[in-house]
């Protein structure tokens, strides 16, 4: 046997493999991302609507609606709100309680880090809705929400990337970044936030906040410090940051149905995206236009993501 030429065939079988496969990996790939139309606009045909990926304009291969089996919704509550959040509840059951049937929702209460859930996803809502209780309300409890949405998205119960539905969060938060040492306007630079801004845009999870103070930290400069941080998390992900005036909102029903009817608003949109060197990893910017519409899309996507 010719050992060196048997040798090199293998060698060479398995540049040949190796480079097929980085080939692939190059190649663009069918991605899939949410893009939420405003309520004032109409929904614009996808003749008309447009897409650029890396500012290179790309072709829309598919545009349909959300259906409600395929959507999940994480209510995400702030386990350091004040007592007073308490006037909210029965608004916050009736919200789940009339999500739209067929829709999986999960009620979950951020704490110390992680989310503490008292069921998994469920499309019994009236179930869901009986979960939903007090916050603990001590200060400090939530740790940083943005620590919490980080290692929930990275747990999300269920199926791969490649198998999961379209996923929203919704927090009910004061939005402060308490290890981010400081809530002053000078300030407001997060790693935390980043972190949870890349790993949603990654999972492609739509985040939506409605703002409400916490039992350790309120006032001015904590308003604006969390509700800057919920606009940059919101605005990152393709979702809205509902309430951004001065302390709590009278009540949170309007935006509880403004979200809700976000979610019937909501697109799945398809395209392809280069893959890039490593594609577990790597994201692409993104832009949706469309005339006489206002749209909400995620900035940047996970190349190959699937809703």
């Amino acid at each position: 046997m010719n050992r060196p030429l048997t040798s090199a065939l293998i060698l060479a079988s398995a540049l040949a493999i190796s480079h097929s496969a980085f080939a692939q990996v190059e190649g663009p790939v069918p991605t899939q991302v949410l893009v939420n139309i405003d309520a004032k606009s109409t929904p614009p045909a996808s003749a008309v609507l447009t897409v650029a990926v890396n500012d290179q304009k790309e072709q829309l291969t598919a545009w349909e609606p959300v259906q409600p089996a395929n959507a999940q919704v994480a209510l995400l509550i702030d386990d350091g709100l004040r007592e007073s959040v308490g006037r909210e509840l029965d608004n916050l059951r009736n919200f789940v309680r009339t999500l739209t049937p067929g829709v999986e929702v999960l009620v979950g209460y951020m704490q110390y880090g992680h989310v503490v859930t008292a069921q998994s996803f469920t499309i019994d809502h009236e179930h869901a809705a009986a979960t939903l209780h007090l916050p603990d309300g001590m200060p400090g409890m939530s740790a940083s929400p943005y620590i919490c949405i980080s290692d929930f998205i990275k747990n999300w119960p269920g199926p791969a990337y490649s198998q999961h539905k379209a996923r929203f969060i919704l927090t009910i938060t004061n939005g402060v970044d308490p290890y981010n040492g400081s809530t002053s306007p000078m300030n407001q630079g997060s790693p935390y936030v980043d972190n949870a801004i890349e790993e949603a845009q990654r999972a492609g999870v739509a985040i939506y906040s409605i703002y409400f103070a916490d039992a350790g930290m309120i006032g001015g400069m904590a308003d604006n410090s969390g509700q800057n941080y919920l606009s940059q998390i919101t605005q990152a992900t393709g979702g809205v940051n509902y309430w951004e005036g001065v302390g709590n909102p009278v009540s949170t029903k309007p935006f509880l149905r403004n979200f809700q009817g976000a979610i019937n608003e909501t697109y799945i949109a398809t395209f392809l995206a280069p893959a890039g060197n490593n594609p577990a990893r790597d994201l692409v910017r993104v832009k949706f236009t469309a005339p006489k519409a206002k749209l909400h899309a995620p900035a940047k996507v996970r190349p190959g993501n699937v809703e």
